[in-house]
């Protein structure tokens, strides 16, 4: 081994110790102790409150070789503040009536070829729709379906 090897194995050997000591250092520090390795940015989240619309049953349309009935039972979860969350519990009478409306307006070949999704968007729409008529504010900013039984 010549001299320059032993030089350099002599450095590498010292530098890694230098870092591991470093290391070993920055991380017996308290977290408070430590400078921050990423700034941080803070974001004011608004907490959203859950109101559930339980057992919104509505008898399906007959199809034309339909001969027994069909039903359609839905739980509705209405996402909102805690400042309106409220508002949003005294309308729950309203709004079980608009749903019903909504979702007794499908025949039971239709009803079922929907997806989760499509119904809540559907909803949503209504929902929308009914209080642009009354020109008033939604307490609510979105209908989510938790249960859907379709029979």
């Amino acid at each position: 081994m010549s001299i320059k090897s032993i030089f350099a194995f002599a450095g590498v050997a010292l530098l890694s110790g230098a870092l591991a000591a470093g290391a070993m250092w920055r991380f017996s520090q308290p977290a408070t102790a430590r400078a921050p390795l990423a700034k941080k940015t803070e974001t004011v989240k608004r907490a959203n409150r859950y109101v559930t619309l339980d057992k919104v049953i509505v008898m399906l349309r007959r199809g034309p070789r339909d001969t027994g009935p069909h039903y359609l039972a839905a739980d509705l979860v209405l996402a909102t503040t805690d400042e309106k969350e409220r508002t949003t519990k005294e309308h729950l009478p309203m709004l079980r009536s608009v749903a019903v409306r909504a979702l007794s307006g499908y025949a039971m070949p239709a009803a079922a070829e929907m997806t989760v999704e499509q119904y809540a968007e559907q909803l949503n729409k209504t929902f929308e729709a009914s209080y642009a008529k009354d020109k008033a504010d939604k307490p609510f900013s979105e209908v989510m379906i938790s249960k859907l039984i379709i029979e």
